[in-house]
């Protein structure tokens, strides 16, 4: 996603950084969205049961607080609602109109809290993994165009084109939810084949896709959009939701197993962060067999190293180090090396970061 802005303590926002592809696999998430795909399938239905056969669930998982579900299950009852309901037009885009910022937890609140759609959107890009855990979603503006594609090469490709088009329908409920409205679009391209009723497609954008092509890109003309001011603007209400999306990430970002280990071994420091080869010696295992093992906990070398030095930042930057030392410290050349790291963590640069700390961060 490229959206520059200002931060929701109205500092200037960093100049705009692409989202990058994901490189581990996907994470447990929080349960509301398999929750909706289960009341879906019982409002066309289905039992409970048919839903959740072979996700390993119960309605008593479901209730549970704090509920964590694994990508597979989420995955299973896909397949299924796919399985029993596929035959209907647009299941996928039914299926993701339904979702609405107001039940996606403190996610949602701190978007609707953002000063203007285009905070909003990187709020989105900052705390994406807190929303959506199956696909790859870049936004970016084109003069007057704001353009999403959505790559979802690394599911399936039996639910490639639910998810895509749940993806398509969340996009239009909560961009409705956040303006009141959808911008209209200028031009649609779908990987999918044409389907023998593409109405549902027509209905969504207010025109007909090019089906079979070569990404998933939705071309918006969103002039006068980006910046108009939002209807639930609040700048301490979003400042505060961001701080607990931030505590929700790091919550998230605890390690077990291997990954575990290594991070505590890459935070021991004193000094710069040992390269891979070095710590594979000390565990008694060859680098390959580290990244395999890595790749199977759902994370790289590079993730558990980037960790370990944001949460190094975050602390010599909270204790007043100049940028310079802190650069030195973590082994970067030059502060601006450092600050390009730092925006890429954060979404902010160091001095925005020391800023909300000031405010009561």
């Amino acid at each position: 996603m490229i959206i520059s802005g200002q931060s929701p303590n109205g500092a200037p926002a960093p100049p705009p950084m692409p989202s990058m592809p994901r490189t581990c696999q996907p994470s447990p998430h929080s349960g509301p969205g398999l929750q909706l795909l289960l009341q879906f399938g019982l409002d066309h239905g289905l039992s409970g049961d048919r839903c959740l056969a072979g996700t390993g669930l119960d309605w008593q998982h479901l209730t549970a607080p704090g509920f964590v579900v694994e990508i597979e299950q989420e995955l299973q009852l896909i397949r299924n609602l796919m399985n029993e309901l596929g035959h209907i037009p647009g299941i996928g885009i039914q299926a993701g109109l339904r979702y609405r910022l107001a039940t996606r937890g403190i996610w949602g609140f701190a978007l609707l809290s953002c000063a203007t759609l285009r905070d909003a959107l990187a709020m989105a890009l900052r705390y994406e993994t807190l929303w959506n855990p199956f696909t790859d979603i870049r936004v970016e503006e084109d003069g007057d165009r704001l353009v999403t594609t959505i790559d979802a090469s690394r599911m399936p490709e039996a639910v490639r084109t639910f998810i895509v088009d749940r993806d398509l329908g969340i996009s239009a409920s909560f961009m409705r939810d956040l303006i009141g409205t959808t911008i209209p679009a200028h031009s649609v391209t779908l990987c999918c084949s044409e389907p023998s009723d593409a109405r549902p497609y027509q209905e969504l954008f207010g025109m007909m896709p090019v089906f079979g092509a070569s990404e998933n890109r939705v071309a918006r003309n969103a002039a006068g959009y980006l910046d108009r001011p939002l209807p639930g603007a609040n700048s301490e209400v979003a400042r505060q939701c961001e701080l607990q999306c931030q505590a929700l990430l790091a919550k998230r970002r605890a390690r077990s197993g291997l990954a575990g280990q290594l991070r505590n071994r890459l935070a021991a420091g004193p000094g710069p962060l040992p390269d891979m080869e070095r710590l594979a010696r000390e565990f008694h295992i060859t680098s390959r067999t580290l990244r395999r093992r890595l790749a199977e906990e759902g994370t790289s070398f590079r993730q558990l190293q980037d960790e370990v030095l944001e949460a190094q930042a975050e602390e010599m930057l909270a204790g007043g180090l100049k940028l310079e030392h802190v650069a030195a410290a973590l082994g970067y050349g030059e502060a601006s090396n450092f600050i390009r790291a730092y925006r890429r963590w954060k979404g902010v640069t160091p001095l925005q970061y020391r800023k909300q700390v000031a405010g009561g961060g």
